[in-house]
């Protein structure tokens, strides 16, 4: 290319969060997208009364092929009595919640619209496992379907090597699951509400060797939403605004073979830095993450690819509690995909959901007890294909 736009070049309105809804996440027997979506936005708009919504986004990985619904933006702007808003569907696999958030963060930013409804969700767990692995299989390329790979093969084998690499004992990522199911304890809305012990952890079945059940997040119905407006405007309806302090993507080879360090996550390596970089912060301001770990081993890569820990030494951390709730930097005090559940296109706006939470003092018992002024949520698309990374600031 001979040319590059940096949209941070001029100008950007600043935009807040000031309302958010969510549904329980797991199995909705009964509920199809539309009704997750509605579920989670009647709760966002619930919290406030706002006289007009200019935009919907909303995020889906696959509503055609799990529910044969095509345009589910449209159906809900007809349910919303939206008719002269902005409204468009986003799809970005894994990472749909993140680009939807992106999306709708930036026709506020460049001023197009005041405010912008972002819901994502997805209905899944009416289809048996082999259709819902066949769909999900849709995110590796087609050279390595050949060869049979699959997203959870690919992370057993990233923790096969990691561990291999950095001496890591198997019962670390123990203690990932085991801290990320303390937290969905305490998260009325998480698939998984119950706490688990490191021996029921070690003692279950192995799927992926090194991986076992208790590595892996379930198959979950469940939506999120959240609502965004300039900031000049969000006063007028909350005095705790959440501010946007920026977004920015990354991709890295879609091929995962390609890269030359599978250790390193580079479109969650990059998409924080520029991240950083937009917003003026440094990194060691971030005081929560929630971060993509559909398997546990990723939570450990992906906080090594963004520099929160030096390579290979993310799961002492986790060993030494410095990830949960009441440590020095929590991470996925929600339950994380593996407690909180992951309805693909409902994750990147779930996490904004318990970002938004946790700055506002919210949570409850899985409260941080850390002072929080800045937090981070990073929603990654395929195994690392491309990355979305999301600054947030306490309004006041």
């Amino acid at each position: 290319m001979g040319w590059r736009f940096n949209l941070m070049s001029r100008k950007l309105d600043d935009v807040a969060i000031i309302s958010y809804g969510m549904t329980k996440f797991g199995k909705r027997e009964g509920k199809g997208l539309i009704d997750l979506y509605s579920e989670a936005a009647e709760e966002a708009l619930q919290r406030v009364k706002v006289d007009t919504i200019d935009a919907l986004v909303t995020a889906a990985m696959s509503p055609g092929r799990y529910e044969n619904i095509m345009g589910p933006a449209n159906i809900m702007a007809g349910l919303l009595g939206l008719y002269d808003a902005t409204v468009f569907r986003v799809e970005n696999t894994s990472g749909s919640g993140g680009a939807a958030i992106y999306a709708g963060w930036l026709m506020v930013a460049s001023g197009q619209v005041n405010s912008a409804l972002i819901i994502g969700g997805e209905k899944m767990t009416h289809l048996p496992t082999e259709e819902n692995a066949a769909i999900i299989a849709g995110l590796v390329h087609e050279y390595e379907k050949k060869h049979g790979v699959t997203l959870p093969s690919y992370a057993a084998m990233l923790a096969r090597l990691y561990m291999e690499k950095y001496s890591m004992p198997r019962e670390a990522l123990g203690y990932v699951a085991v801290k990320n199911h303390l937290h969905g304890s305490m998260n009325p809305k998480a698939h998984f509400q119950k706490a688990i012990t490191l021996e029921e952890y070690m003692n279950s079945k192995v799927v992926n060797d090194p991986l076992k059940v208790m590595d892996y997040t379930p198959v979950s119905d469940g939506a999120a939403a959240i609502l965004l407006m300039r900031k000049e405007i969000a006063y007028s309806y909350t005095n705790k605004p959440i501010i946007i302090r920026a977004v920015a993507g990354s991709t890295d080879t879609h091929i995962v073979h390609e890269r030359e360090d599978l250790l390193i996550l580079n479109s969650v390596k990059n998409s924080f830095e520029k991240a950083l970089r937009f917003g003026g912060i440094s990194r060691d301001q971030i005081g929560l993450i929630e971060l993509h770990d559909m398997a546990t081993i990723l939570e450990l890569v992906e906080l090594e690819s963004m520099g929160f820990y030096p390579r290979g030494k993310s799961w002492i951390a986790a060993m030494e509690f410095e990830t949960r709730y009441d440590g020095e930097l929590p991470v996925n005090t929600s339950g994380g995909l593996k407690a909180k559940g992951h309805p693909i296109g409902a994750t990147g706006v779930a996490q904004a959901y318990e970002v938004s939470l946790q700055l506002r003092g919210e949570a409850g018992s899985r409260q941080a007890k850390r002072e929080i002024d800045y937090a981070l949520s990073m929603s990654m698309g395929g195994f690392g294909n491309n990355a979305f990374s999301i600054i947030y600031e306490k309004g006041w």
